[in-house]
């Protein structure tokens, strides 16, 4: 069975607003949701060096 947590935490209104922004949603709630679950799901932030990874991936897709 999940547990469903109520979770906050602090951040600038400037990032806020600039995740709202990227994420294109309105609320807070749905925008860190969404960002949560990006993170999750995202295959570089299992990686030491993320930059390093997406970098080498974006290179081979252009050389292909």
């Amino acid at each position: 069975m999940t547990k469903i947590l109520h979770v906050q935490t602090v951040m600038t209104q400037d990032d806020l607003e600039a995740l709202k922004t990227k994420s294109g949603l309105k609320t807070t709630k749905d925008a860190v949701a969404t960002a949560v679950e990006h993170y999750l799901e995202c295959p570089y932030t299992d990686s030491e060096d993320m930059w390093a990874e997406r970098m080498k991936k974006t290179i081979e897709q252009r050389t292909k």
